[in-house]
């Protein structure tokens, strides 16, 4: 059984908020101030003067004392049919008169009656303890003057509701409106008068306040609700947990049960404009060593080979102080066809977007004609260029910097990049440069996003998928498999909504067999499956289902991350091939059937849209928390059905689940012997089938534990 008390003020809505808890938990409903109106009504009745200078109150304890004793009174607790009856007449509407009214304080202020109407209170609450009462034993929600602090200390849920002054008047004068002949000054004088003997505007200790000026009504009740629903978590838990007792836990265990749980939310953050600074150069003049080296991370793809890096890249970075966007490039060339082209554009949509640049040259190799032909595009960019000469390594070779004047860009700063030397000094000025920029179009990478992989073996079309959801060429696309290397983060707006992307490499086979940028690429994409929340596995529909699309799958599997698997080239794809990949699911993809499935063609974007639902059903379920209590019924119901089969003339029984985290949900077991495999796995479906869990992996562990040993 679970108490909810609730007071506070006129005009803050107790009693409709009250009712709308009680019948959403099958409650019982119990109107306090009805039964004082009742009194009132009462006393009017059997001729007590309560116009009088100084009321009788002996006479008024004697009467009201009469009213309940005397079984005159009743009151329904239905929420949906409340009553008020004396002598089996319903006199609901009588007790609302504007006599009634203006004369309820004169006798709930005598202290004697409030003792008398505390004692009956408390009699209907108990009453719901009983299996046989209205809530069949669930519990009952009581308001009024008086219940979180006199009448129901003890409740579960103690709530002082309230509101500001001049919200509660305005509300008053609406609720003055549906008492016939009451004013919202009388309702006013009313609370005057109940708080010379109860206080209902400041809450005691334990009493949770919720002040609703400026909260709907439906809110303030789904505030409610979640203020219930912990409070019946709390009782479920401790009522399961005690089966525990008698049976031997460690410390491990005690910590779980105490713990209740490890649950992640991730709360969306603001993000604020910061410069953007693009670094670029001609290939293999050390970008992105120096990108490492600004970062204090290995967080590009870094190999003594021309053309490693292919996408624009962008990083959170932060120097001095300053936050600001750097975006690694390509190496730009000019004459040049095929991917070599592409990443020369993607170089040079990184200067148009950035708001300064840094130019990267070779002090072993000098000025060179590319480099020269550079320059010619970032002044035509008008953006402030920073120049360093990288390859610097000792203070004998800074000479090799003079001979970079002549591009006119101003002082260039000898660096090495592999080093650190002069790098700050770099920085210093690149800074300031950024800082006098006219814009500021970058913003940092907020947190609070979902967070999606793209995953897949080579060439399925990962990048593709990515521009087609950009709506613009973010990542170099071509026939040649292995194009991206490096991770590439895209905000991506879907239907209002911003998702954070990750383009990854593909994922090969054997890592063991590959060697330099491949090796260091495929340990990237899966760092970048750890980072995500949500991986979209993609494979290609054309093709035949490989091993390798299946470990892939795998991976993303026992990585815990929620999963949709994204079937692209499905528009060329025929009848008989839809067919040949229909009996595939029911085989080769036996392990993940609760995923769900989006046949697309990401060139030409058919069926994209479908993307956004399933991923936010997937994160959804990624994110899902099982109560507790419905958590133990749900089992304990499972196993009377269907029990564990019998080994070795013993029966394992289930004493206790909790779910132990969410992303992706985890479930301990306590039981007094190993569940196998076989009734693990139906547990797992069984789960599915009541909870949905639809697109995330569900994880079971078994912790079987003994009765303690007598002494």
């Amino acid at each position: 059984m679970i108490t909810v008390a609730i007071d506070g003020p006129a005009g803050v809505g107790k009693s409709t908020v009250s009712r709308e808890i009680a019948r959403r938990y099958g409650l019982a409903y119990l109107d306090t101030g009805a039964m004082y109106r009742a009194c009132a009504w009462w006393c009017l009745r059997r001729g007590v003067d309560l116009d009088a200078a100084s009321p009788d109150e002996q006479r008024i304890i004697t009467e009201v004392g009469a009213f309940f004793t005397d079984d005159h009174f009743d009151i329904a607790v239905a929420p949906d049919a409340p009553g008020v009856f004396c002598d089996g007449e319903d006199i609901s509407e009588a007790i609302r008169s504007a006599e009634v009214s203006s004369h309820v304080s004169v006798v709930s202020g005598v202290l004697p009656v409030r003792s008398i109407l505390i004692a009956a209170q408390r009699a209907y609450i108990a009453r719901e303890s009983a299996a046989d009462s209205y809530s069949e034993g669930a519990g009952i929600v009581a308001e009024g003057r008086d219940i979180t602090t006199v009448v129901a200390p003890e409740a579960e849920v103690r709530v002082l509701l309230t509101a500001r002054e001049e919200v509660r008047a305005a509300r008053r004068a609406g609720q003055a409106s549906s008492e016939a002949g009451v004013g919202a000054d009388d309702v006013a004088k009313r609370d005057a008068q109940d708080s010379k003997v109860t206080n209902f505007t400041s809450a005691a200790d334990g009493v949770i306040t919720l002040d609703n000026s400026d909260m709907t009504l439906d809110e303030t009740v789904a505030t409610m609700c979640r203020i219930v629903e912990d409070a019946m978590e709390e009782q479920a838990y401790e009522r399961y947990a005690a089966n525990l007792e008698g049976y031997d836990l460690d410390e491990a265990d005690e910590a779980l049960i105490e713990g209740r749980g490890d649950f992640g939310s991730d709360e969306a953050d603001a993000t604020r404009n910061v410069g953007v600074l693009a670094v670029v150069g001609r290939p293999n003049v050390g970008k992105s060593t120096l990108v490492n080296r600004i970062l204090r991370r290995r967080a590009a793809v870094v190999e003594d080979t021309p053309g490693v890096t292919r996408d624009r890249i962008s990083y959170d970075a932060e120097w001095a102080g300053q936050d600001f966007k750097l975006v690694d490039t390509g190496g730009w060339e000019t004459d040049v066809e095929g991917i070599d082209s592409a990443i020369a554009n993607q170089a040079e949509v990184a200067v148009r977007l950035a708001d300064a640049v840094l130019l990267v040259v070779d002090g072993q190799v000098g000025l060179t004609a590319s480099d020269e032909r550079i320059v010619r595009m970032l002044r035509a960019s008008g953006k402030p260029v920073t120049l360093a000469v990288n390859k610097v390594d000792d203070g004998a070779s800074e000479y090799l910097a003079a001979e970079f004047w002549k591009l006119g860009l101003g002082e260039p700063y000898p660096i090495s990049a592999m080093h650190g030397r002069g790098v700050g000094d770099l920085l210093d000025e690149a800074m300031r440069k950024l800082d006098a920029a006219d814009r500021r179009s970058g913003t940092l990478t907020p947190t609070g996003l979902r967070r999606v992989a793209l995953i897949g073996r080579p060439n399925v079309g990962k990048s593709s998928l990515l521009n087609q959801l950009a709506r613009e060429e973010r990542a170099v696309v071509n026939d040649l498999a292995g194009t991206t290397r490096d991770p590439v983060d895209e905000i991506i707006d879907i239907d209002g909504e911003d998702w954070l992307f990750i383009d990854t490499a593909g994922i090969k086979r054997r890592l063991h067999k590959l060697s330099g940028a491949e090796y260091y690429s495929s340990l990237r994409t899966t760092a970048a499956l750890e980072r995500a929340e949500l991986a979209l596995v993609l494979f290609d529909a054309s093709q035949p289902v490989s091993d390798q699309d299946l470990k892939v799958m795998s991976q993303a599997v026992d990585a815990g991350r929620a999963i949709v698997l994204v079937f692209n080239k499905w528009d060329a794809m025929d009848e008989f091939d839809k067919q040949r990949l229909e009996r595939l699911w029911k085989t080769e993809f036996e392990r993940v059937t609760w995923a769900q499935r989006v046949n697309l063609s990401a060139k030409t974007g058919w069926h994209t849209n479908r993307l956004a639902n399933a991923m936010r059903q997937a994160l959804e379920s990624w994110d899902q928390r099982v109560p507790t209590g419905k958590l133990n019924a749900f089992l304990g119901r499972i196993q009377s059905e269907h029990p564990h089969p019998l080994r070795g003339g013993k029966q394992p029984r289930i004493l206790f689940a909790t779910q132990a985290s969410n992303r992706p949900p985890r479930f301990v077991i306590f039981a007094t012997g190993f569940l196998e495999h076989g009734y693990r796995r139906f547990l797992e479906r069984s789960l599915r089938e009541e909870f949905g869990f639809e697109g995330t992996p569900i994880q079971i562990s078994v912790n079987i534990r003994e009765k303690k040993k007598r002494r």
